[in-house]
């Protein structure tokens, strides 16, 4: 089924890379923002699935360029899926698929996992395990945000959803809701309420809406370039070379549902959010998080094993220094498209989508909260 939208969007079963999958609260650099995203996949969320998908890295996009007191912020996404009888009856029908991380390619190839089966939609539970089982920041001034998208009425379960949405808000988390049909329906079943009583904001959307991509003269070249971006990714510990795969999948996923949504995911690697310090040397060596010379050498990819410790370090300068190069054109074509596709998008604007009800949304919040974006 053809769709759109997303979020995004991390990890008990991770590959090891827990640097860059637990975030380190820290009181002198609170910005950060905090998304979990709770998706219905019951049999008729097949469409909400797919725009989750080909959405990903477009609502990556809009939020890299948020800045908190200045500073560009960390983004951190957690996954939950709920609703399905293929889950364990007695955990509520609840996964939790991953808890916050910054690996964006785990997101995705969670999300393109998923399937839809059965339901029984349990609302109020699934927010109260997120709220509960999440490693939520302590600080009221940093953006803390649940998306809770689904169909069924807000009421099902034995957990009151009125109990735990007022317990989210005394955390400082709030709680938007998005009602997958009729904007009246989900008012009837209290979709709306919920997110009153957190502060939140209720939205509706046509889940089961065909995607609309529009083409750009610019595409090609992006989508190029950000396939040459993982050349310079160097591998290194005992799971890189599975990371790497990783990524290199996902790219095959983005592009498998259209140009558009690889060319987002390519800007998106070649912004601040995509991070991948647990196992690229180069990002790793970057922030500090790797001392180069206590690395063994079936730690590092072949063509550096018989390299000389100074050797290894040029070698690591040299790819940081191509993928500056790469980003920067990808970034500089980028703004040549997103002038293109603006225009392009004044006969074509669809308000009722998953990925635009959350990126106007987490806007709003943010600026609440001091928050500001560059465009």
């Amino acid at each position: 089924m053809k769709s759109l939208f997303v979020l995004l969007i991390f990890l008990i079963t991770f590959t090891g890379n827990q640097a860059n999958s637990i975030p380190i609260y820290n009181e002198k650099n609170n910005s950060s923002i905090q998304l979990a995203i709770l998706l219905d996949t019951s049999s008729s969320m097949d469409g909400l699935i797919d725009q989750a998908k080909s959405q990903l890295w477009k609502i990556v996009n809009e939020l890299a360029v948020s800045k908190k007191n200045g500073k560009s912020i960390e983004l951190f996404v957690a996954l939950y899926e709920y609703g399905n009888d293929g889950l364990s009856p007695q955990e509520g029908y609840i996964r939790k698929i991953t808890p916050f991380t910054q690996d964006l390619d785990k997101i995705s190839d969670e999300l393109f996992k998923l399937k839809t089966n059965g339901g029984q939609e349990y609302c109020g539970q699934v927010i109260q395990d997120a709220i509960s089982n999440l490693q939520w920041n302590k600080s009221n001034d940093e953006l803390k945000i649940i998306f809770i998208a689904g169909n069924e009425p807000f009421t099902q379960g034995e957990v009151n959803y009125k109990d735990v949405c007022k317990k989210a808000i005394k955390k400082g988390i709030v709680v938007n809701t998005i009602h997958c049909g009729d904007y009246d329906e989900g008012i009837r079943t209290m979709w709306k309420d919920a997110a009153d009583i957190s502060d939140g904001k209720y939205m509706n959307i046509d889940h089961n809406a065909d995607i609309v991509h529009i083409d750009a003269p610019q595409d090609t070249e992006i989508i190029k370039l950000g396939q040459e971006l993982n050349k310079t990714y160097l591998a290194f510990g005992y799971n890189g070379t599975e990371k790497k795969a990783l990524q290199q999948e996902q790219d095959a996923n983005s592009i498998n549902l259209s140009n558009e949504v690889m060319v987002q995911r390519s800007v998106t690697k070649s912004g601040s959010q995509y991070k991948n310090t647990g196992w690229d040397l180069v990002d790793a060596q970057k922030d500090g998080s790797v001392k180069l010379d206590e690395l063994k050498d079936e730690e590092l990819p072949d063509e550096m094993k018989k390299m000389s410790i100074s050797e290894r370090k040029a070698y690591i300068d040299k790819m940081s220094k191509e993928r500056e190069k790469i980003q920067t054109k990808i970034n500089k074509l980028n703004e040549e498209r997103s002038k293109y596709i603006s225009q392009k998008m004044l006969d074509n604007k669809n308000t009722n989508t998953l990925d635009a009800v959350m990126i106007k949304t987490i806007r709003e919040q943010a600026k609440q909260k001091n928050y500001s974006f560059s465009k």
